[in-house]
């Protein structure tokens, strides 16, 4: 959590400072967390729960100035999906459950497990290319470097770099529709 609330909240203060690039990740990365938590509370109705999602995300949009740097940027997400659930549940004429602000932590926990068990599949599967095609695939599809530092980082050419890449993905997509992950 420590790990993720630093990443989202680096992705944060990138996009108020006006990279959007940035800010569009950090509403992706969110996304899930939020979607997981409002599909928990409105089970009877994933109509309703995007419905929020979408809410809650032009929310966080439109208020992102308010945020105080101070603060986990978990918390603050968190502080808008919850009120925004709570309108929802003003207008419904229901009154909801009781949901209390310590429990933040379990708005970024299904997500997370989610991202665990992705990061363990992919890295099953990028065990089975060739180490040429792995470590190419890692270090330019994975951690974003350019082909031209990862062909010096593992001592290939720039077009061999770019070779074991096409051929890795080529493999992974026929190992990934052979098997069941």
């Amino acid at each position: 959590m420590v790990a993720a609330e630093a990443e989202l909240k680096a992705l944060f203060l990138q996009g108020l400072s006006g990279d959007a690039a940035a800010h569009r990740t950090f509403l992706s990365a969110i996304s899930g967390n939020l979607r997981a938590f409002y599909r928990s509370r409105l089970r009877n109705s994933p109509e309703q729960a995007e419905d929020l999602l979408q809410e809650t995300l032009i929310a966080i949009h439109t208020r992102r100035e308010s945020y105080d740097p101070g603060f986990p940027v978990t918390a603050w997400v968190y502080a808008i999906a919850r009120y925004r659930l709570i309108d929802h549940w003003r207008r419904m004429g229901r009154r909801g459950e009781h949901i209390p602000v310590e429990d933040a932590n379990e708005l970024f926990t299904a997500s997370e497990d989610e991202a665990v068990d992705a990061k363990r599949d992919v890295t099953r599967l990028l065990g089975q290319l060739s180490q040429k095609q792995e470590e190419s695939i890692r270090l330019v599809k994975l951690d974003g470097m350019s082909v031209k530092d990862a062909a010096a980082k593992i001592g290939l050419s720039e077009s061999d770099v770019k070779i074991s890449i096409h051929r890795g993905m080529k493999t992974l997509m026929r190992l990934v529709s052979e098997t069941k992950i």
